[in-house]
């Protein structure tokens, strides 16, 4: 579990900043002979994209950004299918589940980014396999118009009042950032006989699956359909309530924390350009780019644009859902996932 207060933030910045923020000039000029690099993300084109690549060569001109955004499995079985074929085309990578099979493959560089030495220990890779790029905090949500703010659940013991009852929705997402993912939180939060428990009177609440995104579930839970939802997104919720929706999240804590990472192909064809540009997502001024369009940053030294969003700012806690623990007990969660709800 983390809780990260500003003030110890500052002071951990504060020594590693200079260093952090300091990109060889030699890097930069290798970029440039190479002169282009490739992405594949899974992140939104015109929301995220286009703005980074814009900022990133108004700082280093003459640098082509070629990207391609696919879902988190097309993502990995492009660059594993184009390293089986000797054709890597791939520099750059990002996205939540795509890490794993390209570990496995052993197709990701170790390189560890001079921007991420400030970054928490659980938000990058000792080694520099991966770094997060932003992150994402999973918890409940609830329509304004149909629930007080004194009547919404605040605890995981508020969601089993029987009022509740067949009205939760929830995503059908076999993924940390659905179910499984909250069922590991519950686990971890409560020790696993107590979260056995908790989860089969849970279960017992009927909650809803909606076979499409968490902002679909959203979606409905701002239209009516539902009066509340679980693992929805924060920053979503933020984006809509600002806009005018009826909607409200909680600090049920604590939230889960997914992450979106960056890595670098290994054999990548621009492997100096691919450094460079992680380093300029990771740095301050590629976070802030990210922070200005409605993304949680993962540094902690950049705020969301609605601060209160970040543990720090927003002072909650957090369980971080590393790729290292999906991997690896996922098919646990999962398992749990279709005993207990399926």
């Amino acid at each position: 579990m983390r809780f990260l207060s500003a003030c110890c933030a500052v002071l951990m910045l504060s020594v590693v900043a200079a260093r952090a923020a300091d990109i060889d000039p030699s890097l930069v000029e290798a970029a440039k002979k190479e002169g282009e690099v490739t992405w594949y993300s899974t992140l939104i084109v015109n929301q995220i994209l286009r703005p980074m690549v814009d900022a990133f060569n108004a700082k280093y001109p003459g640098i082509k950004v070629n990207y391609s955004r696919s879902t988190n499995s097309d993502v990995a079985l492009k660059i594993v299918n184009e390293a089986r074929a000797r054709r890597v085309q791939a520099d750059v990578f990002d996205g939540t589940n795509s890490i794993y099979p390209l570990l496995d493959a052993g197709l990701v560089a170790d390189y560890p980014p001079k921007a991420a030495a400030g970054y928490p220990a659980d938000l990058k890779d000792a080694k520099g396999m991966w770094t997060a790029m932003n992150v994402f905090f999973l918890t409940t949500s609830y329509n304004t118009n149909l629930v007080k703010a004194d009547e919404a659940p605040k605890t995981y013991d508020d969601l089993l009042d029987p009022k509740w009852k067949g009205k939760i929705a929830w995503v059908n997402d076999p993924t940390p950032q659905g179910p499984p993912g909250f069922i590991h939180n519950i686990l971890v939060t409560m020790g696993e006989e107590k979260g056995m428990a908790w989860l089969k009177k849970f279960a017992a609440q009927e909650p809803v699956f909606i076979p499409a995104s968490q902002r679909v579930v959203l979606d409905k839970v701002i239209a009516g359909e539902f009066p509340l939802a679980v693992m929805t997104f924060n920053h979503h919720v933020a984006i809509s309530a600002k806009q005018g929706a009826p909607v409200a999240w909680v600090k049920m804590e604590p939230l889960s924390e997914s992450i979106n990472l960056i890595g670098i192909v290994k054999q990548a064809p621009h492997p100096n350009a691919a450094r460079l540009l992680t380093e300029f997502i990771l740095s301050e001024d590629g976070q802030k780019v990210l922070a200005d369009n409605d993304y949680v940053p993962a540094s902690p030294k950049v705020p969301a644009k609605v601060a209160e969003l970040k543990p720090d700012a927003g002072h909650f806690k957090v369980n971080v859902v590393t790729p290292e623990m999906a991997r690896d007990d996922l098919p646990k969660w999962t398992k749990l996932y279709h005993e207990l709800f399926r």
